[in-house]
């Protein structure tokens, strides 16, 4: 059965949410239902904010911007440090317009923060977060608060550091601050929430056949283009297939030995998407993708 025969009823203008692993085809379902229901399709991927990353963040392609309104793809630059509460600022402000939002990503931070809120925290000073750059996963973690520890996905060093970040910028635990969240933009009983279930062998192979085809569609080439700002410790600069391929530029290792490790990588991500998925995104109605 196909991803669209399995949808639930989808009211006139009520919001869509659709999460799922990357690679799992959560782009052409909102594509699909943009054409058949009505409605803007905003991002909801982390990596496919930046304006450098068209091909390796598997942005949608100018034939798919064709299909349906896009939004907030590809509207921020490289240089930036661009977080979930910009992400959350942004997509708020596109709520209220006429048409129906179907919000589509692989982010889950982002989908938690616009249907259960988001603390306020303030932003962290530069010289913190160089010093957080600089320290190792484990030490972070033995830094941090334990509740806050204890609630973290301890192998995702974003979600550390930025938990070491907030304890050393303000002097509270990061779950502290989330105790005093507001109400969420978006509740998740106003929207249809969509999330993608796919089998995991099948999915490996897709991610590999993916970056394949993100070579063959000028990868490299986007990636040597942005070389000479490369920042390694900017967000931009931290998506999937950049370092190894930013490796290979500079004659560190070889393509193939690039191709392995970005794949290597993609799969280890798709699996931390699944455990996020499963473990936050039980009130989500389940689409099988079918193999």
């Amino acid at each position: 059965m196909g991803l669209i025969d399995q949808l639930p009823p989808i009211p006139p203008q009520e919001p869509v949410l659709i999460a799922g692993p990357t690679a799992s085809g959560k782009s052409e379902l909102a594509l699909r239902i943009a054409e058949r229901f009505g409605g803007v399709i905003i991002n909801a991927d982390a990596s496919q904010v930046y304006d450098c990353w068209r091909v390796v963040s598997a942005r949608p392609s100018v034939a798919d911007e064709a299909r349906a309104r896009h939004l907030l793809y590809g509207h921020v630059s490289c240089g930036v440090s661009y977080s979930t509460g910009h992400w959350l600022r942004d997509v708020s402000a596109l709520l209220q317009g006429p048409d129906r939002p179907i919000i589509v990503g692989g982010t889950g931070l982002y989908f938690s923060a616009l249907t259960e809120g988001m603390a306020d925290i303030p932003a962290t000073p530069p010289d913190i977060r160089t010093a957080a750059d600089a320290l190792p996963l484990d030490v972070l973690l033995d830094q941090i608060d334990p509740v806050t520890a204890a609630g973290l996905d301890r192998m995702n060093r974003a979600r550390v550091q930025r938990a070491w970040e907030v304890e050393r910028a303000t002097g509270r635990a990061l779950h502290l601050w989330q105790a005093e969240t507001p109400a969420p933009r978006l509740p998740l009983a106003a929207t249809v929430p969509l999330v993608l279930e796919v089998e995991k062998h099948w999915l490996w192979d897709r991610i590999a056949r993916r970056f394949d085809q993100m070579l063959d569609n000028g990868a490299l080439d986007e990636v040597a283009r942005a070389a000479a700002c490369y920042d390694p410790s900017l967000p931009a600069f931290k998506a999937i297939g950049v370092p190894e391929l930013m490796a290979h530029l500079r004659g560190e290792i070889t393509l193939d030995e690039a191709r392995e490790k970005a794949t290597i990588a993609t799969r280890q991500y798709a699996k931390r998407q699944r455990t996020w998925f499963r473990a936050r995104m039980g009130k989500w109605h389940s689409l099988t993708v079918p193999t």
